[in-house]
């Protein structure tokens, strides 16, 4: 590709396979659910606690781990991380066994003070994926490898769902969630033969060519009105999105009566899609930014449409009486919620700059707090209004990010910088 050497973006197809463990580590508990509620009599409201307890580890440490990424570089930290997924993920199997047997109530504690720490190791994922795209690919071409790292979310989500409901209805979820764990590992060892390629930085001319141009370090603005626009529209965007990383699953089996396994393959239709909505977002983004759309309009575009209509696609699967097309209607929902993370991410590193990993940590802190929220506000909602009206509130924020967009733009118009 044009702009940037081949080691670069191997390295990022790298960030792309590790953000991929990290995510089946992540997601692996929410296959487990109906079995891990059945053992320890767990409710949903309870299942909703221990799915938000890894989103406050995570969100808590979004900028803390954005920082040491800016200064010890992602290969580093996502090395470290990567070991830290296959420990403490093995680690949870423990509890309900041997000396770890106990009561329903401090087994739910376990639970929850494993994933919160799980949040805590996973937290760099992103942040420290941004920190190396924004100096290793040049902004020409970061839209789509930033959709190339997030396609991460629906490489994992896609995975996990059939690999641990296969292994745990033949031999339980303890062993589910060790194979599960076992991608982490390999990653851990390879990053340890990974030698970082040389960092550039580009930025577009005041014609928007995608030649390029003297390689410079610009200094970003995490204060302004765009940036919290920006961090504003992100925030929603994880209300929403965290409801299907959490919540589909057992929303197909316990509410449309889907089977364990039929649910499970079900819901990895949204990821397997969101597998080509998120890198083709970010590719879309990039051509309108360099074409006539510009640099603001390009990178509006695929946000706006993407989130409006996935808000639109939830009220339909939510209102519909058809299992299956409700199933449907809510995986390219998902899909369509997830295809804007190229934009999002390239538009922060065009306000951020060379704090890319800092501003990155504050962006997606943003949206893990929207995703704290709605693991457990979700069931909450759905237990007083009916899951229909509480995926419509989802439709609603869903719309709201999408308008967002309208107020946000870089600062000042791109130009090159002169070294010297």
């Amino acid at each position: 590709m044009r702009g940037s050497d081949t080691r670069s973006w191997s390295i990022v197809a790298m960030l792309c396979a590790t953000a991929t463990a990290g995510y089946i580590c992540r997601v692996n508990v929410s296959t487990a659910a109906p079995l891990l509620m059945k053992e320890f009599g767990l409710s949903q409201i309870e299942m909703g606690r221990i799915f938000s307890a890894f989103l406050l580890g995570y969100a808590l440490f979004q900028i803390p781990s954005g920082a040491l990424a800016d200064r010890f570089g992602a290969r580093r930290i996502l090395s470290i991380a990567a070991w830290l997924w296959f420990i403490i993920t093995v680690l949870q199997t423990a509890i309900g066994r041997g000396p770890f047997q106990s009561t329903a109530a401090a087994s739910l504690v376990g639970f929850m003070v494993f994933r919160f720490i799980t949040g805590i190791t996973a937290s760099p994922t992103y942040p420290g994926s941004a920190q190396g795209v924004s100096k290793w690919i040049v902004p020409q071409y970061q839209g789509r490898a930033n959709g190339i790292v997030i396609a991460s979310i629906g490489l994992g989500s896609a995975l996990a769902p059939p690999l641990v409901s296969n292994i745990m209805v033949l031999f339980g979820w303890r062993p589910a969630l060790v194979v599960s764990a076992i991608p982490a590992l390999i990653i851990a060892l390879i990053w340890i033969r990974v030698k970082e390629p040389p960092h550039i930085n580009y930025i577009l001319s005041d014609q928007n060519s995608p030649d390029l141009t003297e390689p410079s370090v610009k200094n970003g603005n995490v204060n302004s009105l765009s940036f919290y626009l920006l961090t504003i529209s992100y925030t929603l965007q994880g209300y929403v999105g965290y409801i299907f990383v959490s919540w589909f699953y057992l929303y197909l089996v316990q509410e449309r009566h889907f089977g364990l396994l039929s649910g499970a393959w079900m819901s990895s239709l949204p990821w397997v899609l969101s597998i080509v909505s998120i890198p083709l977002g970010g590719l879309i983004s990039d051509r309108l930014a360099a074409g006539k759309s510009g640099p603001v309009w390009g990178r509006r575009i695929v946000p706006l449409t993407g989130m409006a209509l996935s808000g639109i696609l939830i009220s339909i699967g939510a209102h519909t009486g058809s299992a299956v097309m409700a199933a449907i209607s809510l995986a390219f929902a998902t899909a369509l919620i997830l295809c804007v993370e190229g934009p999002f991410w390239a538009m922060m590193m065009r306000i951020a700059g060379n704090k890319s990993g800092t501003a990155g940590g504050i962006m997606n802190m943003g949206s893990n707090i929207g995703g704290l929220i709605s693991p457990a506000l979700t069931p909450i909602i759905a237990s007083l209004i009916g899951w229909e009206n509480a995926l419509h509130v989802a439709a609603g924020l869903a719309l709201i990010g999408a308008l967002l967009w309208l107020g946000i733009k870089p600062d000042s118009p791109p130009t090159p910088l002169k070294g010297g």
